[in-house]
Order: C-alpha cells, then structure tokens, then sequence
C-alpha cells in the first residue's frame, strides 16, 4: 500500500505536504510505574529460618554420631572375634611348620650327607638364637 491510500490524501506531490502523525500516549494516559520497593510479608521470618537450619544441622549431627557408635561396636566385635580365633589359627601354622621343618630336615641330611662335619638342623650363623623363616614357608624345592 502506498502512503497516500494510508492517510486517504490522494495524489500528493510530495512527502512534506502529508500531514504530521506522532506516537502519543492512549486515551487517559499510561498506567503508574510501581517504582516503589515492595518486600512481601509473608514467609517464615529470619529468624525462624535460622532455628529450622540449626535443627536440622543438630538432628543430621546427633545421626552421625549414633552411626559412629554402630560402626564402633561392630568394628571391636570384629577385633574380638579375630582375638578369640587367633590361638586356633597359631596352633595350625605352628603345626604346619614342624611338618615343613622335618621335611627340610630330611631334605638336607640326604643333600649334605656327603659333606664332613656337618650337622643337621644346626644354625650356620652361630648366633645362639633360633629364628623361624621370615617367609612363612619351608620350600626345599627353592633351597
């Protein structure tokens, strides 16, 4: 469309002889502008808020600390029931290892039968102490 057909001005010369159309406010002006600072009332208030974290950072704590107990005891029943198995267990290895001693015992009389002088079973340090195997193990077939 052309400008003449929007202001019903047909055959206008030029742009100057159109008559002046301005952007105004509506009929009985624009609404209020709220610039005001308006802060609702409703809501728990601060210090409420800050009760309700406390206690619930107290109840989470309190929890903890009834959890800690818990694995306490079950941690030292687990200590004890290691405690009270323990002379089994020793009494077992002792006795594996005098089975694995007199196998090593045989193994080096055959091996040094022809060596003079020595003797079976005794310490080659000579420090007057008996030491058991800092392995755990007799293994002739490595010696």
């Amino acid at each position: 469309m052309t400008e003449a057909v929007i202001r019903k001005k047909p055959g206008m010369a030029s742009v100057k002889d159109m008559p002046l159309l301005q952007d105004g406010p509506p009929p009985g002006g624009f609404a209020p502008v709220r610039y005001a600072r308006r802060i609702p009332n409703k809501g728990p208030s601060a210090i409420a808020i800050f009760l309700g974290a406390f206690g619930a950072f107290s109840y989470g704590m309190y929890q903890v600390g009834q959890g800690n107990k818990i694995r306490r005891a079950l941690k030292e029943e687990k200590y004890a029931a290691r405690r009270a198995i323990l002379p089994v267990l020793q009494a077992e290895e002792d006795e594996r290892f005098v089975k694995d001693w007199k196998k090593y015992l045989e193994y080096e009389a055959e091996v040094m039968k022809d060596v003079p002088g020595w003797k079976v079973g005794e310490n080659v340090y000579n420090s007057g102490r008996w030491m058991p195997p800092a392995t755990g193990e007799l293994r002739p077939e490595v010696w």
